[in-house]
């Protein structure tokens, strides 16, 4: 996907090779606005959590939600690496923000890549007098920006909204990467990165609260392999240079496009999941509540079993019911009914009369589809996205650390 409509006003974007990656492809990405952005995060509810999620919470608390720089660092995570990773994360933030003329609270970091490696320190401080010259506001230095953040993923993710207020335009950008150890549990205290960037004039309080609600349906709705990682970070910059204030009437309208971009956003995590062959969306109805609908939903989506099944397009719909049936949640199975990819599976406690297995086999063998299960309780639902597990998957991280 390329970079079509008008980027933010206020930032701008770079990427070098400091020699982290194996890869030797670029791994070091700089955001910088001037004069400093409010901001709002959602970190990883991992227990463990990497060297800049601990930095990045403290800089965040330091100066109140602001941020003039952005420092990523793609192939290694700098997780369980102890106090000198901390210190290492430190030293690279002090570097950046004597380059742009900041306090260094105002730096945040992230990292990605091998847990347990020390990070080489080195290595990113000499590439940050390079990363700063190199800043620029195109749509090519936002996309080398979103291109040195990857690792394992397989192409670029961006997504864009421009909407206009009052006779303005106020436009987001919004990059990630992530295509394995995906199953985000983001907190507002989410490997998965994401940096969505917008010349809306917000606090930081309000761009919290409109964060939040963009992720729990985004981020939080999807699972490659339902590993939460101990990285994952969602960070909303606004840099307020479109002159447009986050007041109403014009926070629904925000609030719509920013959820379009994380729901983009969050899909091409997915279709770029590692070894994925097929995107299976559940939808989850007439449950209790929301909540055991989405729990369901979790349950099935991370299920091996089910998972398995999705890569050979097998309709085996009693792992679907089976995985239902564990999730804790309270339903009666002579209500439920099933249809995958638009075709009945099973009715009210057996298996539905015009099941059609061929049928069904061949409609699984899309790229995409649906499942959908009636729970016949209540008014809950929810959506999840997620995928097959196969065989290239288990390649790829058999043979991560070596």
């Amino acid at each position: 996907m390329s970079l079509s409509l008008p980027l933010p006003l206020g930032f701008q974007w770079s990427s070098v090779t400091a020699g982290i990656k194996a890869s030797g492809k670029p791994d070091v990405a700089l955001a910088v606005c001037e004069g400093g952005a409010a901001a709002a995060v959602m970190f990883t509810s991992n227990q463990l959590v990497a060297a800049p999620i601990h930095v990045g919470r403290r800089h965040m608390k330091a100066t109140g939600g602001r941020v003039t720089g952005v420092l990523v660092n793609a192939g290694n995570a700098n997780c369980a690496t102890g106090l000198p990773g901390e210190e290492a994360c430190q030293k690279s933030c002090i570097a950046v923000a004597e380059e742009l003329g900041c306090v260094f609270d105002e730096i945040f970091p992230s990292s990605t890549g091998i847990i347990g490696v020390p990070l080489p320190v080195e290595k990113l401080i000499a590439a940050v007098p390079a990363a700063k010259a190199g800043l620029g506001e195109t749509a090519e230095h936002a996309t080398a920006f979103a291109t040195a953040i990857l690792t394992t993923d397989t192409r670029m993710k961006v997504a864009q909204e421009t909407i206009e207020l009052d006779g303005k335009a106020v436009s987001i950008f919004g990059c990630c990467k992530g295509a394995g150890m995906i199953g985000p549990q983001l907190v507002p205290h989410a490997t998965m990165l994401v940096y969505l960037f917008t010349d809306l004039a917000a606090c930081s309080e309000h761009l919290q609260a409109m964060l939040n609600t963009a992720v729990e349906d985004s981020f939080n709705c999807i699972s490659v392999d339902g590993d939460t990682s101990t990285n994952d970070t969602v960070l909303l910059l606004a840099s307020g240079k479109s002159g447009v204030e986050a007041a109403l009437p014009h926070v629904p309208a925000f609030e719509a496009a920013l959820g379009r971009v994380c729901q983009s956003l969050a899909h091409q995590v997915i279709d770029d999941g590692e070894g994925v062959t097929h995107l299976v969306n559940l939808e989850i109805t007439s449950a209790n509540n929301d909540t055991d609908a989405k729990q369901i939903a979790k349950t099935i989506a991370n299920s091996p079993l089910c998972k398995t099944a999705w890569s050979s397009a097998d309709p085996n719909w009693g792992r679907l019911l089976a995985a239902a049936g564990r999730a804790g949640v309270s339903f009666d199975p002579m209500k439920v009914t099933i249809q995958i990819a638009g075709l009945p599976v099973f009715a009210y406690g057996v298996r539905a009369a015009e099941y059609d297995e061929a049928m069904v086999h061949e409609r699984m063998s899309a790229r995409e589809y649906t499942i959908a299960i009636d729970l016949g309780q209540g008014d809950g639902k929810a959506h999840f996205l997620t995928c097959d597990l196969t065989h290239e998957y288990v390649s790829i991280n058999a043979d991560y650390s070596t």
